[in-house]
């Protein structure tokens, strides 16, 4: 019984970190193109920006836990806004860092989903990925955004357990580009929002009351961690 045990521990080990070969060209580029589907139009984004909200608010989450704050709560809204409450100290790195890791978090994911698949990690990002909803399943306050993060997680559970590798590929791919091209929009949603004077309690200008630095400069480093993370993980899919 216990060697039977070992072999299977053994064999779900292998099944989950070890590696999966890389799906076709074709395969690549066809996400590619379902990706830019759920992002290009806007009454499609409208929908599909629920899943960057929960990178956005699970990276400040994450932080804040990471720095030493106390985290009281996320929640998730139906106009794709989102909230995340922690407590400490109100100024100092912590909470900066913490400011600063929502428009990141999403191209960043992708960029560390990328490098994953390109080592042909394919099931372990997607185990990877439910653990970390269902860790933030536990700090959602409300019902939608409880529902949001089931539904999410529920998804990623169905393809890790039930389909077959080359769905598990073309799945996993389909969200790495996702949150990487994904993760250009925002920033470029804020700044016209802040054109607009729509926007003065946005992250950047939280990150400007916090370090005296202005608003614009973090605008700025949103967008070349989003571009940037975008030509590193795109290589990386492409493998170029």
């Amino acid at each position: 019984m216990d060697s039977t045990a070992s072999t299977s521990l053994a064999g779900l080990w292998d099944q989950v970190f070890g590696g999966q070969p890389d799906p076709d060209l074709w395969v690549v580029i066809a996400t590619l193109v379902a990706a830019l589907a759920a992002i290009v139009p806007h009454s499609v984004w409208r929908l599909s920006r629920n899943a960057i909200t929960i990178a956005h608010e699970g990276g400040h989450g994450l932080v804040a836990l990471l720095t030493g704050r106390s985290l009281s709560g996320i929640r998730l809204h139906s106009d794709t806004s989102g909230l995340t409450v922690s407590r400490g100290k109100p100024t100092g790195l912590g909470m900066i860092l913490t400011a600063a890791a929502g428009y990141t978090a999403p191209p960043l994911l992708g960029l560390g989903g990328a490098a994953l698949l390109a080592a042909g990690h394919i099931t372990a990002l997607l185990w990877l990925a439910t653990a970390l909803l269902l860790v933030m399943l536990v700090m959602i306050r409300n019902a939608y955004g409880a529902l949001t993060v089931v539904l999410t997680g529920g998804t990623f559970l169905v393809v890790s357990w039930l389909a077959g590798p080359q769905v598990q590929a073309a799945f996993a791919y389909a969200v790495v580009w996702f949150l990487l091209l994904g993760g250009v929009r925002p920033a470029f949603e804020l700044q016209a929002k802040r054109s607009r004077g729509n926007a003065g309690d946005s992250d950047a200008d939280q990150l400007s009351r916090l370090t005296h630095v202005p608003a614009g400069l973090w605008l700025f480093l949103f967008h070349a961690v989003s571009v940037c993370s975008l030509i590193g993980g795109g290589r990386w899919l492409l493998q170029v």
